[in-house]
């Protein structure tokens, strides 16, 4: 089953087990990295029901909230409604559908682990901020765990912390920081034989 295919199927559960995987401790690392100011335009890459869409709106932020699962955008839209602070796009890690420097901020919450290239992922994240703009990702670090690969449909086994810092140099970005977010995402496979708690990593850079 393909990320889209697996995320499709969740969508009307996935606020729920989101809450058993991490909290809304992650989200407020996320958004103090990036100091985010109210009136600014933020982006929520791989955004899903709206998770960090949510903390952003609080915020006073105008929002792009970027999915490839219909599903997803369909259930954020039944959450939030005709909210004119959030435009719901549907789109792809690699091909962004948001004009180049345009945003403030970008976003990506448990997302690049789901991606297939995840370089290029961010490389595409990096294009859409205007100069001066800052990335965060919160994240994975590596890990051992393969029935997240076969019940929840990761495509990578969490990520080195040398890796990710590379990858946004690479694509341009300055004041890169990759550091703990203080928060471990736990997750309990369907046979109840194994369980999981990784720590979950906060990644930043400014164009």
């Amino acid at each position: 089953m393909g990320s889209k295919k697996y995320f499709d199927k969740v969508a009307e559960q996935w606020d729920t087990m989101r809450k058993s995987f991490f909290s809304e401790a992650v989200r407020d690392k996320a958004m103090s990295t990036a100091g985010v100011l109210p009136g600014r335009l933020a982006a929520d890459i791989g955004a899903g029901t709206g998770f960090v869409t949510e903390g952003l709106l609080h915020k006073g932020l105008k929002i792009i909230a970027v999915d490839q699962s219909e599903e997803m955008i369909h259930q954020m839209k039944n959450k939030f409604g005709d909210f004119s602070m959030i435009d719901c796009r549907i789109g792809k890690a690699e091909a962004i559908p948001i004009e180049d420097g345009s945003v403030d901020y970008a976003f990506a919450n448990m997302f690049l682990h789901h991606v297939e290239r995840p370089q290029s992922a961010i490389r595409e994240m990096a294009r859409i901020l205007k100069p001066g703009g800052i990335l965060v990702i919160t994240d994975l670090d590596k890990h051992d765990f393969e029935f997240l690969k076969t019940e929840h449909n990761d495509r990578w086994m969490g990520f080195r912390r040398s890796d990710v810092k590379r990858w946004l140099v690479k694509s341009g970005l300055k004041d890169v920081k990759v550091d703990c977010a203080g928060e471990n995402c736990c997750a309990k496979s369907r046979s109840g034989c194994e369980s999981a708690s990784i720590s979950i990593f906060v990644a930043s850079g400014r164009k």
